[in-house]
């Protein structure tokens, strides 16, 4: 039995809606325009294999380049504005605008790149130039 109110709600419930309140006012990690999905990049004999962690994105809204020995990879967001029937009291679904740049050295065939996005990853291949490519010879012993 709940013994004191705040405009005739449970004081309990009160702290809680007001620290709910407060503390939905922060941004968090993820809403901060330090996000960047996460990145492995692998390298095989062949090319390097870049995969990036996006989920839920379109491919139309990726950006691929690579310009002066840069690649980059950007996502950008268009917000589409509805007119909803309904009034969200919580968003947590967000696709956030990013830009991740990494150096492309000279053994990347650069006019070869090929980028493909499947099942929430975006994956780039990047093949090495021949001269690059390792190659492994036995030489006889005379």
């Amino acid at each position: 039995m709940t013994l004191v109110k705040f405009n005739n709600r449970p004081v309990n419930s009160v702290f809680n809606s007001v620290f709910d309140d407060l503390l939905n006012q922060f941004p968090t990690w993820k809403d901060s325009t330090l996000h960047n999905p996460p990145v492995n990049i692998h390298e095989t004999k062949e090319a390097y294999h870049v995969e990036v962690s996006a989920p839920g994105l379109n491919k139309e809204d990726f950006q691929v380049k690579v310009e002066d020995g840069l690649l980059t990879i950007s996502f950008e967001k268009k917000e589409e504005t509805k007119k909803e029937e309904y009034k969200t009291v919580r968003r947590e679904f967000a696709q956030r605008s990013f830009k991740r740049s990494f150096t492309v050295d000279d053994q990347v065939d650069v006019d070869n790149i090929q980028a493909k996005y499947d099942q929430g990853v975006l994956k780039l291949h990047l093949p090495k130039k021949e001269q690059a490519k390792v190659s492994t010879k036995q030489i006889n012993i005379q």
